[in-house]
C-alpha cells in the first residue's frame, strides 16, 4: 500500500521565484504607454490633489477585507477596487500605480506588518494588477463619465488586473504548497469574484456622482463609511456562516462516524480547519480499560499523528483547574508564554472535554495559521463549542465501545463470551493456512456445583476468575479464550495438526490443576477437555463448538484429553433423545433393578446385595448406565432415579429378611441427592414404611463427590445417626487419603475395580491394595474389593483378610428372578460337602 501523500511545504523566500516575474510582467505591459507618442493625461486640473485624495481613500478601503485561509496562506479581497476605478479615470498612469502600490505598501507594512517576503510579493502584484488595468484603458480608451462604453473599459480593466493578482497568489501556493492546494484555493475564489463584481458597480456609481456634482464627494463620503460598516459587517456575517456550516458538518460527520472507530479523524480534521490552526490535538487519560489518547491533525500531514505540538503543562493545567487554557504572543501567564517558546508555537487554545460535568480529556488548538494573526476571543467560543459536541461523541463512543465490549464478553472473567468465540471460529476458518486447522479445545470445570455448595458462589466465581485467568496466560499467542458456559471455558487456535492440539489442550489442563487459594481455603481444580477441528469435525463454527462439547462429556469418564470422533455423536444425538423417555420409563416403571452379591471372603457367605439400575429402551434396546445417569443428572431426574433404586431395595431387603436372609443392600447415590435437606426423612420413612433396619441399608457415594460435598456433610451425619452406613466408591481412583476420609462418617471403603483385576499381574495394584486393606483396618473400615474376576485374585485378598469381594467370579448383576435363582442354587448345596450358605462360586448363574 502507498505512503500518504504528504503536502508540498517550502518557505515563505521561494516567493521570489513568483515576484521577479510578475515585476517583469509589470514593467512590460507599462512599456506601451511609456513608448506612445499619444496624450496619457486624464481629466482633472490637479492630478497631484486627485492622487493624494485617491490615496487616502485607497489606504483606508484596504483594510476593509474578506479573508479566505488556504492552509498556511490566505486569500484576501479588499475594497481597494472602487479607488482604482476612480483612479484610472482621474489620473495619469503612473500616478494611478503609485497610488495602487504606495497604498498596498502602507496598510503591508503599517497594518499587517508581513515579512520582507511577502511585502515584495504584494507589491509586486499590485504593480502588475494595476499595469494591466492601465494598458486596458490605454488600449480602449475612455470617453465620458457617463458612457457606458467607459463603464465596460474600466470594468474589464479592475478585472484583468484582478485576475492577474489572483493568478500570481495561486502560482505562490502551488510553489510553497504543492499543487493539491489549488482546486480548494480555485473554489474559495469564486466567493471573491462576485466582491470584486459589486466593487466594480460601487466604484461605477461613485463615478457618476462625481461626474454629476462636485458636491456629490459629501454624498460619496457618506457613502463610503456606510458601505464600511456594511463590509465589516458582511465580513463577519461570511465568517459566522461559514462557522455554522462547518459545525453543521461537523455534527453531521460526528453522527456519521461515531460506530465505526474514525471519530478522532473526522473530528480533528473539521476543527483544525475551522480555526485555521497549524494543528488540533485530541487528548484523553487512562481510563478503566481505555488506554490513553494523543492524536493530533497537521495542516501539513494527510493521516493523524501520536504526538502533539501542545506542552504538557497545557493540558495538565486545563484538567486541573477545569477551564480553557489561552497563551500567545502576548497574552496568557509568563509561565504559559515561557512554554511556547520553548516549544516554538505561536499560540494556544487548550479546552477541557466534559462528560457530566466531569473532565474527561482536553480538544486543543496550536498556531494559528498566518504570520501576523493569532487566536482572537471568536476562537476561543467557537473551539468551546465545539468540545461541547466533542465530549458528548467522545463519551458516545466509549459507550458504544463498552457496549459492543458488553455484547462480546463475559462479565465475570471478562473473556469473550460464546457469541464472540463463533465470530472467531469463523474468522480462523475463512483464514486458516493451507497446513493449518482450527482447534476447539473445550474445558469443563468438574465439580464447580460443590464449590459454589460448599463455599458459596462468591468462592466458585473466583474459581471461575483465577481458572480464566490461568488459561489466558497459558494459551499460545493467538489464541482466543472464551467463556461459553456456566462452567465451560473454550479455546480457539490454529495449530499444525490435531495431535498438536491435543497436546496443547493436555499443557492446558495440566496448568490448570495447580491448587488455587480461595480467601484462606484450597481448592483443587480439574476439568473434562475435548477437542475438535476444522475441517476434519464441522465445517461451521456451531458445529464445531458443539463437537468440541461432545467429546467433553465424554471426557468425563475416561479421565483424558478426548477427541471427537463420528461415534460420540451418535451417542450424544442418542443421549439427547433418551431425555423425554426416561421420564417416561421412570413415571411406568421400564426401569429395572438388578442386584451383585457381595460375599464374605474368610467363609464365602453372602452377606449383601448392591442394587444398580439397568434400562431395556423399546426402541434402542439396552441402555448403558453411564448413559441414562447422564442423562438423568443433566434433566434433573437423578434423585428421581435414586428413589427408585432405594425403594426397590429396601423392598426386596424386607422380603429377604422375611425369608430368613438378612442382607445387607447398598445402593449407589449422588451428593446432589444429599444437597435435598429432606432426603434423610424421605430414607426414614422408607424404612419405616417397610420396618427394615436401618443398618441394612448402604449408600455408596464416589470418593470424589464424597470429598467435594461440603453441604451434604449434614445430610450424612443425619443418616449416621439414623443408622444408614455409608460407604465410599471407587475408593483409590481419586485423591484422597484415609486422612480426609478420617473427616466423614463413613463406615465401609470399596476398593477400586481396575486396581483389583489388576493386582494379580501388576506389583504396584497389588501394592496399592494391600495398603488400602491395612490402613482401612487400621481406621476402623470395612474393605469391599469390586472386580473379583479370578481365583487368584480371591486367594490374593483372603491372604490380605479383605473382608468382602464382589465381582464376576461370584455373580455378575442379575434381575430379581435370576437372583433368587442364583441363591436357590446356593442354599441347595449339600451341607456334608459345603457349610450351609456357602456361596460356591463355581456354580453362579452365568
Amino acid at each position: 500500500m502507498p505512503a500518504p501523500k504528504v503536502p508540498v511545504s517550502r518557505s515563505d523566500a521561494h516567493s521570489w521565484l513568483i515576484t521577479g516575474p510578475l515585476l517583469l510582467l509589470g514593467a512590460l505591459l507599462s512599456l506601451p504607454i511609456l513608448l506612445s507618442d499619444g496624450d496619457t493625461s486624464r481629466p482633472g486640473d490637479n492630478q497631484v490633489g486627485y492622487a493624494l485624495i485617491l490615496l487616502v481613500l485607497a489606504t483606508l478601503a484596504t483594510p476593509m477585507a474578506l479573508r479566505f485561509d488556504i492552509r498556511r496562506q490566505a486569500l484576501v479581497t479588499r475594497m481597494d477596487d472602487i479607488p482604482v476605478i476612480l483612479a484610472l479615470f482621474y489620473l495619469s498612469p503612473w500616478l494611478a500605480v503609485g497610488v495602487r502600490v504606495i497604498a498596498g505598501l502602507i496598510w503591508n507594512i503599517l497594518g499587517a506588518r508581513l515579512t520582507p517576503h511577502k511585502l515584495a510579493f504584494n507589491a509586486a502584484s499590485h504593480f502588475a494588477g494595476i499595469a494591466t488595468a492601465n494598458l486596458i484603458v490605454f488600449e480602449f480608451g475612455l470617453g465620458s463619465g457617463g458612457s457606458p462604453g467607459t463603464w465596460l473599459v474600466l470594468a474589464a480593466a479592475v478585472f484583468a488586473g484582478n485576475v492577474v493578482a489572483l493568478s500570481a497568489i495561486a502560482g505562490v501556493m502551488v510553489l510553497l504548497q504543492g499543487v493539491g492546494q489549488l482546486p480548494y484555493f480555485l473554489r474559495s475564489s469564486l466567493a471573491g469574484f462576485a466582491v470584486i463584481g459589486v466593487n466594480i458597480v460601487l466604484g461605477l456609481v461613485m463615478l457618476l456622482t462625481l461626474q454629476a456634482s462636485k458636491w456629490g464627494s459629501l454624498l460619496l463620503i457618506a457613502l463610503a463609511i456606510v458601505l464600511g460598516v456594511l463590509y465589516r459587517s458582511y465580513a463577519q456575517f461570511f465568517r459566522q456562516h461559514r462557522s455554522l456550516t462547518e459545525m453543521y458538518a461537523l455534527t453531521r460527520d460526528i453522527a456519521a462516524t461515531n460506530h465505526d472507530g474514525t471519530l478522532p479523524d473526522v473530528l480533528l480534521a473539521r476543527v483544525r480547519a475551522l480555526l485555521a490552526a497549524d494543528s488540533a490535538t485530541l487528548w484523553l487519560p487512562e481510563y478503566g480499560r481505555h488506554h490513553e489518547v494523543l492524536l493530533s491533525a497537521r495542516f501539513d500531514y494527510p493521516g493523524l499523528l501520536d504526538s502533539a505540538t501542545t506542552p504538557d503543562l497545557f493540558r495538565q493545567l486545563a484538567m486541573r483547574t477545569g477551564n480553557t487554557v489561552v497563551a500567545g504572543p502576548k497574552s496568557g501567564p509568563p509561565e504559559l508564554q515561557s512554554a511556547l517558546q520553548e516549544a516554538r508555537v505561536k499560540d494556544v487554545i487548550v479546552v477541557p472535554l466534559r462528560s457530566s460535568g466531569v473532565a474527561i480529556g482536553t480538544l486543543e488548538v496550536a498556531g494559528r495559521l498566518g504570520d501576523k494573526v493569532v487566536f482572537g476571543k471568536d476562537d476561543v467560543q467557537l473551539l468551546e463549542t465545539l468540545s461541547v459536541q466533542a465530549g458528548a461523541a467522545v463519551e458516545n463512543s466509549r459507550l458504544v465501545d463498552r457496549l459492543q465490549f458488553d455484547a462480546n464478553h463475559d462479565a465475570l472473567t471478562g473473556l469473550a463470551n460464546r457469541r464472540r468465540m463463533l465470530e472467531a471460529l469463523g474468522e480462523a476458518m475463512t483464514g486458516r493456512g493451507p497446513r493449518e486447522v482450527v482447534a476447539v479445545l473445550l474445558f469443563d470445570v468438574i465439580a464447580l456445583r460443590e464449590v459454589n455448595d460448599s463455599l458459596g458462589h462468591d468462592a466458585g466465581d473466583q474459581v471461575l476468575i483465577q481458572v480464566a485467568r490461568r488459561l489466558r496466560d497459558l494459551a499460545p499467542q493467538g489464541a482466543l479464550v472464551a467463556r461459553v458456559g456456566g462452567d465451560e471455558f473454550a479455546v480457539e487456535l490454529r495449530t499444525a495438526s490435531a495431535d498438536a492440539a491435543v497436546a496443547v489442550a493436555d499443557t492446558l489442563r495440566a496448568g490448570l490443576r495447580d491448587r488455587m487459594v480461595i480467601d484462606t481455603l484450597t481448592v483443587d481444580v480439574d476439568t473434562n477437555v475435548g477437542v475438535s477441528i476444522y475441517p476434519d469435525h464441522g465445517t461451521e463454527p456451531e458445529a464445531l463448538l458443539q463437537r468440541a462439547i461432545v467429546a467433553t462429556y465424554v471426557a468425563k469418564s475416561r479421565g483424558i484429553v478426548q477427541m471427537f470422533n463420528a461415534g460420540l455423536q451418535s451417542r450424544s444425538v442418542r443421549r439427547v433423545g433418551l431425555a423425554a423417555d426416561l421420564e417416561a420409563a421412570l413415571n411406568t416403571g421400564e426401569l429395572e433393578v438388578y442386584f451383585q452379591p457381595k460375599v464374605a471372603l474368610q467363609d464365602r457367605r453372602l452377606v449383601g446385595v448392591e442394587c444398580l439400575a439397568r434400562w431395556e429402551h423399546p426402541v434402542h434396546g439396552q441402555v448403558a448406565p453411564p448413559d441414562f445417569v447422564s442423562v438423568a443428572e443433566h434433566t434433573g431426574q437423578l434423585s428421581r432415579l435414586n428413589g427408585v433404586v432405594l425403594r426397590e431395595g429396601i423392598r426386596r431387603a424386607r422380603e429377604w429378611a422375611d425369608a430368613g436372609r438378612s442382607l445387607t443392600v447398598a445402593v449407589n447415590i449422588s451428593v446432589r441427592t444429599l444437597n435435598d435437606a429432606d432426603f434423610p426423612l424421605q430414607v426414614a420413612e422408607l424404612l419405616d414404611e417397610h420396618g427394615v433396619p436401618a443398618d441394612r441399608i448402604i449408600l455408596e457415594l464416589s470418593e470424589e463427590e464424597l470429598l467435594r460435598s461440603g453441604r451434604g456433610i449434614p445430610a450424612l451425619r443425619r443418616l449416621r445417626d439414623l443408622g444408614v452406613q455409608l460407604s465410599v466408591d471407587d475408593f483409590g481412583a481419586g485423591r484422597s487419603s484415609f486422612a480426609d476420609l478420617s473427616r466423614l462418617p463413613v463406615q465401609e471403603v470399596k476398593i477400586d475395580r481396575t486396581f483389583v483385576q489388576g493386582m494379580a499381574t501388576g506389583a504396584s495394584d497389588l501394592a496399592i491394595v494391600r495398603t488400602v486393606v491395612d490402613m482401612a483396618r487400621h481406621f476402623g473400615l470395612a474393605v469391599v474389593a469390586e472386580g473379583v474376576e479370578s481365583e487368584l485374585t480371591l486367594g490374593l485378598l483372603e491372604d490380605m483378610h479383605c473382608d468382602m469381594g464382589q465381582g464376576f467370579l461370584f455373580s455378575r448383576a442379575l434381575p430379581y428372578e435370576r437372583f433368587e435363582s442364583w441363591l436357590q442354587v446356593q442354599a441347595d448345596a449339600d451341607p456334608t460337602v459345603v457349610p450351609a450358605g456357602e456361596v460356591r462360586w463355581l456354580r453362579a448363574v452365568p
